[in-house]
């Protein structure tokens, strides 16, 4: 039986000045499947997906060995209550 990947959340802080060398890794990593830059304390917001804590504690390591970092912040979520890819289109008027 195989197992669902869980999605994961990790929060980063970083020198800035290295973006394009940070978000060239994080693009080549299949398991970052959502990857923002923040406004606010830490600098980005990255979505994981991973089978366990083990899988996710690999990942978080290959990033920390590869990115000098100086905040890490991960959690994830214990129940999902919402969730919805709809978008919201403007209602048409009755002709």
């Amino acid at each position: 039986m195989s197992r669902i990947d869980k999605q994961r959340l990790m929060q980063l802080q970083h020198d800035a000045g290295r973006l394009q060398n940070f978000a060239k890794m994080v693009a080549d990593m299949p398991k970052v499947v959502e990857f923002y830059r923040m406004s606010g304390e830490l600098n980005y917001l990255l979505k994981l997906m991973a089978q366990d804590r083990v899988n996710y504690s690999r990942l978080n390591h290959k990033l920390i060995a590869n990115v000098q970092l100086t905040n890490v912040s991960s959690s994830f979520a214990m129940e999902q209550i919402k969730y919805t890819a709809a978008l919201l289109l403007p209602e048409v008027e009755d002709a």
